[in-house]
């Protein structure tokens, strides 16, 4: 198995993952990670945010969600019930960890792997499997493609397929906030692949000229699409890409949610007090296909993945939950039941609901149609009857 593919690249447990300081000198040293849950359940006391018992427990709800509703949304895409469909499995951690960490008034720009955040920031169920059929319950009217979510009302932006450009888009967002003096962040999700892109160079170094209170989170899960991390990059870390911006870099375990959320809550606040930016590289791994429409097994060794799965998140932080006494079996069934059933309902509510109306096609454009839509429309009614 190649050395950026192994699961022991995340061995290192320190304790000074956030000593980098604004300076060139603050570079994260090489296979150093941030880490708070070790393999039993234990926590290492220096890195340990603390959470409270509910907010642990929420971490770990929102977490689970994100994996059944994968399986669940994966099965109705092969059934023909949705288009198409994005699995999350194995970076649940990096992905609702992340977003936990944030205050309600923060702005989260996703990338196209993240249901997870936007169900933690409210968005209801139902609304989201209406966006994955397109239907008229969907708030975006069927305009997106299938898997690409927005919840206005939860700050969360709309899931955007080109690689890359949420991250100026972020950068520019935070800029904004600066400008008005909110009190506020932006955490914007990308994965490895995009650190290749023009659009991540042009964020970074925006951020780091005007020190916009962004957080950079990517989720470095070894593979963009079929093109492993080593073909990506010839540097031992992502994170060190943050020293040539002026930013600092944090490298920290994206399969422990705990180590997650210490991570950007810490950059939030940084973000917020005037600090600038931060460029965290969560260390996980995409389990499953990039896509319903994707096969791994034609590009990776299946040891690799198999090796990976041994450090499942969701298994982890049950373990955490365990040795703090607040988590047993009749929990987990308990829960496992609960969003099954809420998922089912969804669902049901979601398909109950008509398609699209033709109507919606023509709006949103101008306040009165030109009279070269108002043709189009009855044309459209016309053909819509017979």
């Amino acid at each position: 198995m190649p050395r950026w593919a192994r699961p022991d690249i995340l061995k290192t447990e320190t304790t000074d993952a956030f000593a980098p300081s604004r300076s060139s000198e603050g570079r994260v040293p090489t296979g150093e990670s941030l880490r708070v849950i070790r393999d039993d359940g234990s926590v290492d006391l220096a890195t340990d945010p603390g959470l409270s018992r509910p907010d642990s427990e929420r971490l770990y709800r929102g977490m689970l969600l994100e994996r059944i509703l994968d399986d669940r949304m994966l099965a109705l895409q092969r059934q023909g019930r949705i288009g198409f469909y994005g699995p999350s499995v194995g970076q649940e951690a990096a992905i609702v960890g992340a977003v936990a960490a944030m205050e309600a008034g923060d702005w989260i720009v996703p990338q196209y792997r993240e249901p997870g955040a936007a169900l933690y920031r409210g968005m209801p169920l139902t609304d989201l499997i209406c966006q994955f059929m397109t239907n008229s319950g969907d708030p975006a009217k069927g305009r997106q493609m299938p898997c690409h979510y927005v919840y206005r009302k939860g700050n969360y932006l709309s899931i955007s397929s080109p690689v890359g450009t949420q991250i100026p888009q972020a950068a520019g967002i935070a800029w904004a906030m600066k400008l008005r003096k909110a009190k506020d962040a932006v955490l914007v999700y990308f994965g490895d692949g995009a650190t290749s892109t023009p659009d991540f160079h042009v964020a970074m170094n925006f951020a780091g000229v005007f020190r916009v209170p962004c957080v950079f989170l990517c989720n470095n899960n070894q593979w963009a699409i079929s093109l492993p991390v080593a073909r990506q990059t010839a540097t031992e870390t992502l994170a060190e890409k943050a020293g040539a911006y002026g930013l600092p870099g944090v490298r920290v375990d994206g399969m422990d949610a705990l180590a997650v959320y210490a991570a950007v809550r810490r950059a939030a606040t940084d973000a917020r007090e005037g600090r600038g930016s931060t460029l965290l590289e969560a260390l996980t791994y995409r389990i499953g296909p990039h896509s319903s429409s994707d096969d791994p097994s034609r590009y990776r060794d299946e040891k690799e993945a198999a090796a990976w799965r041994a450090r499942d998140p969701l298994v982890r932080f049950r373990r955490y939950l365990e040795k703090k006494g607040w988590w047993d079996d009749g929990r987990e069934a308990a829960l496992e039941k609960e969003i099954g059933d809420d998922i089912t309902g969804a669902v049901a509510e979601a398909e109950a609901k008509p398609p699209v109306p033709v109507d919606s096609f023509f709006t949103d454009v101008y306040s009165d149609g030109t009279w070269a839509l108002r043709e189009e429309l009855a044309e459209a009614r016309s053909v819509a009857r017979r």
